[in-house]
């Protein structure tokens, strides 16, 4: 008995036995000396200054149902220090056999004090993730989103459980090259740009950077994708640096119009020599053609480079067509296409820039042919524009057969410098129609399909801006 009791005496924690009126019935050295010599004092008194029973009390709930039980409670020393414990009580028998309960506490305030630290530390990194200024996304192994800060949810909407490339590329299937599945493959961290479109279809360029999270066997669990907005600063970088890659890549179409030019110009000067009126003709009408292709070439040029003004006249779209018609038509054969062109007998005119709104259609023609002859599915390709007036727009209805757009081509189709066509576009074309049109105040609609073909409708205003006066009007 007395190796048992040395055993009570010496534990470090408070050990108490409780009759069943809660009395400290015995209690062992730590306990004495921080609460006293307090035997005959009911517990509740003892630890917690109180003068009526605890709430969920462990030790009237043992006595109860005769099973142990445990829970957190602070105590209250002799001294009035504060001491968390974790308490556990016994159910026992006394001498005289009849049922005690023994209290446990463990004093754990080093275990609070950390726990509330790490708590804290939680709290921060919590609010960190939620605010940073930028978007952040935690994705597993099957690049399912498990986590989204608040401006991720702000731009892309709901995210957590949905994959990354349905989310904001607006895709059914991964991206060919994807930097989230690299990490996750060789823990390695990586960095690159995406253009990105949020919830209400604005673009985005981003700067991602991807982190790989490991679990405790050092294996990559999830990967933490960061993605910074700098699409003003693209914005403002492409004004500066693109220009000298636009002029290399339309080079080689100058130097084949000033060729064409320069036979034009022969024709005309050997025709005056040679008196030969005809031949004057032909290289009168060769210089206008291709002077106004150079001009139609730098106007998209200055629409891209500069805010240019728009110069409003009242313009008929059946004669604006009917000169594009001419440029069109050898292309359109060259390469089997067939082009055909209907303006409604009422359009009448609208108020516009003819010249901006020919660089407009001339674009959506092109990129109507183009996308027909990169079509090898069909057996016979057309190319319709229309052209009714429907208040308060005059509408412009232009549909191609050809190859098609899925959604994410059809989303940046009116990017700056994006080009479905590789090394064959300068990725200018949809961008400045796109522009012209909202400067006039209207607007682009785009339907379209892989394998079935692509409709855009343009709708022109048929009242000019009251900010953009109309040549020829007070």
């Amino acid at each position: 008995m007395e190796t048992y009791r040395q055993y009570f005496e010496e534990m470090p924690c408070y050990l108490s036995v409780h009759d069943q009126e809660l009395r400290i019935v015995d209690g062992n050295r730590k306990f004495r000396e921080d609460f006293g010599e307090r035997i005959g004092e009911r517990c509740y008194k003892v630890y917690k200054h109180r003068e009526d029973i605890c709430p969920e009390c462990p030790v009237v709930l043992t006595f109860q149902d005769g099973k142990s039980h445990a829970s957190e409670q602070l105590l209250i020393t002799q001294h009035g220090r504060p001491v968390q414990v974790m308490v556990h009580t016994t159910p026992i028998r006394n001498s005289k056999g009849e049922l005690v309960v023994m209290e446990q506490h463990t004093e754990i305030n080093e275990v609070k004090r950390l726990q509330n630290l790490l708590a804290e530390s939680q709290a921060r990194y919590a609010r960190l993730f939620e605010e940073v200024p930028c978007f952040i996304t935690v994705q597993d192994r099957e690049l399912v989103i498990q986590h989204a800060n608040r401006r991720f949810r702000e731009t892309f909407g709901p995210a957590v459980g949905r994959r990354c490339y349905q989310v904001y590329k607006h895709r059914e299937e991964p991206c060919l090259v994807c930097p989230t599945l690299e990490t996750m493959g060789d823990g390695r961290a990586r960095e690159h740009e995406e253009v990105l479109t949020s919830e209400a279809g604005a673009k985005l360029n981003v700067y991602c950077t991807t982190t790989p999270l490991t679990g405790p066997d050092g294996k990559v669990e999830a990967v933490i994708e960061m993605s910074t907005d700098i699409t003003q600063l693209r914005e403002l970088q492409s004004q500066l640096t693109s220009i000298g890659l636009l002029v290399g890549s339309i080079s080689h179409s100058i130097k084949g119009l000033l060729t064409g030019l320069d036979g034009g110009i022969y024709l005309v000067s050997s025709g005056f020599t040679k008196n030969q009126p005809e031949r004057v003709q032909k290289g009168w009408q060769m210089v206008l053609r291709n002077v106004d292709r150079i001009r139609s070439m730098v106007m998209d040029i200055l629409y891209y480079a500069k805010d240019r003004e728009l110069q409003l006249e009242e313009v008929s779209p059946a004669t604006l067509i009917g000169e594009l018609q001419s440029d069109l038509h050898k292309k359109a054969t060259d390469i089997d296409v067939a082009l055909e062109i209907a303006v409604a007998p009422d359009a009448g005119n609208l108020p516009a820039d003819s010249m901006a709104v020919r660089a407009m259609l001339l674009n959506l023609l092109e990129n109507s042919l183009d996308a027909c002859r990169a079509d090898s599915a069909k057996g016979a390709h057309r190319v319709r524009l229309a052209v009714r007036r429907a208040p308060p727009f005059m509408v412009f209805d232009l549909e191609d057969n050809g190859v098609g757009m899925d959604r994410e081509t059809k989303e940046k189709a009116f990017s700056l410098f994006f080009s479905s066509k590789g090394i064959k576009g300068t990725g200018l074309g949809l961008f400045i129609s796109n522009k012209i049109v909202d400067k006039h105040g209207g607007r682009i609609e785009v339907d379209s399909e892989p394998g079935r073909g692509t409709r855009f409708r343009v709708y022109l205003p048929l009242e000019a801006r009251p900010s953009v006066p109309v040549v020829g009007t007070p």
